[in-house]
């Protein structure tokens, strides 16, 4: 750890300097450390509650009914809610939706699971007025909230708005930039798009991330406030993805999750017809010679998801 420097330790968020503290350093002790980087001692030892398992029914019942009905904000949720006897105040529907990204698709800016970082640089949006019309030109990423028997996890998405084609995803237990990163270094190893759109979450502002672009000479482009629609294809395929997999589901692990997703989206790319693209699939539009990409082949079925799954 490289405690000089105090006014760059600033800068750190609380995550990274509860990761930057050293437990067993020999000659810095913990409680001079906090001090060095400037973290309260009690943050250091903060362990965030989970939700009750009240509350994660709760969460699956509005990620399931947004889907049917993303019109539908806090007071209308709230009141479909009672109408399923779920008798909770408005308040914990807004904290619940806010925790899973959720908002009313009105014309207004999108709330999302990707939270802004006002020390990182946003970048123009650059698809106004711009015709799509070939594939690599216009890639897209996105984070989505996926429900499983017991808690969640986050599932991030490369996308060829052409196509549709998903070109790698990644799965993850925290909003932690890595798994956007790596789907989005996977997805660079099958070929590389003129212009990259995100929304403006700290995931895809982080340098890190903004860095692998930058070096592959990508342009980067963030979805503007006010324009809810900048991200609508990828947006699109979080409901096609819910309806058609993550409701008829119920994941126990994230093992089986990752398992399923994967089979998921193997279909979706090369066996799913899409009325929008001329009843084709999505491989067939991308023009994908060799099979699927490794990054999107199921994994192995585990030992005891293969039990589970097997006759008996």
């Amino acid at each position: 750890m490289n405690l000089t420097g105090s006014k760059k330790n600033l800068d750190l968020t609380i995550e990274q300097k509860r990761k930057a503290i050293e437990p067993d350093h020999k000659k810095i002790t913990i409680c001079r450390q906090c001090e060095l980087l400037k973290l309260n001692r009690s943050s250091l030892y903060y362990k965030a509650k989970g939700e009750t398992e009240y509350n994660e029914q709760l969460m699956n019942l509005i990620d399931e009914q947004y889907v049917k009905t993303p019109c539908y904000g806090i007071d209308k949720m709230t009141k479909w809610l009672h109408s399923k006897k779920q008798y909770v105040n408005h308040k914990r529907v807004r904290r619940l939706m806010r925790y899973m990204g959720l908002e009313a698709v009105y014309p207004h800016r999108k709330r999302g699971l990707s939270i802004p970082d006002k020390q990182h640089k946003i970048y123009p949006y650059l698809l106004k007025g711009v015709q799509i019309d070939r594939t690599d030109q216009v890639w897209s990423a996105d984070i989505t909230y996926i429900r499983m028997h017991r808690g969640w996890v986050y599932l991030v998405a490369v996308m060829d708005w052409f196509s549709r084609y998903v070109l790698s995803w990644e799965v993850s237990i925290t909003l932690e930039p890595a798994f956007c990163i790596s789907a989005l270094k996977e997805a660079l190893s099958f070929g590389c798009p003129e212009i990259f759109n995100t929304d403006q979450g700290s995931q895809f502002t982080s340098t890190d991330f903004t860095k692998v672009l930058l070096d592959a000479g990508v342009r980067i482009s963030m979805d503007g406030k006010g324009r809810v629609f900048d991200n609508i294809f990828i947006e699109r395929l979080w409901r096609t993805v819910k309806v058609e997999e993550v409701y008829m589901r119920d994941y126990q692990t994230v093992t089986e999750a990752k398992y399923f997703l994967g089979r998921y989206f193997e279909f979706y790319n090369n066996e799913r017809l899409h009325q929008g693209l001329g009843y084709r699939t999505p491989a067939e539009v991308y023009d994908v010679a060799v099979g699927t990409p490794v990054a999107l082949r199921a994994p192995s079925v585990p030992t005891a998801l293969t039990r589970a799954m097997s006759p008996p």
